[in-house]
């Protein structure tokens, strides 16, 4: 039972650390989002979009990007982010 409520507490520490630059938020005002950034938000695209159900401005893709390195690194981490790993396991 303590294991795991202590799995919980930290897999809700985790998610929020993992969204701290979430696509949509204030942070990209400034400064635009460059490769590095397309790649962290495929990434947590999925969590993006369960935040974006409870609050609208939270996006999935960042608006305010360099252009082709950001679309670049966004589309390597969508297709070859964590479901990739599916394709070379063993049955």
């Amino acid at each position: 039972m303590r294991t795991t409520l202590l799995l919980l507490v930290l897999m809700m520490v985790l998610c929020l650390l993992l969204c701290a630059c979430a696509p949509g938020t204030n942070r990209f005002e400034q400064r635009k989002a460059g490769f590095f950034y397309g790649i962290w938000h495929g990434w947590i695209a999925p969590i993006s979009l369960i935040w974006h159900l409870f609050n609208p401005a939270v996006r999935i893709y960042e608006a305010n990007n360099t252009g082709g390195w950001y679309d670049l690194g966004f589309y390597i981490a969508i297709i070859g982010g964590f479901g990739g790993l599916s394709l070379i396991r063993k049955s």
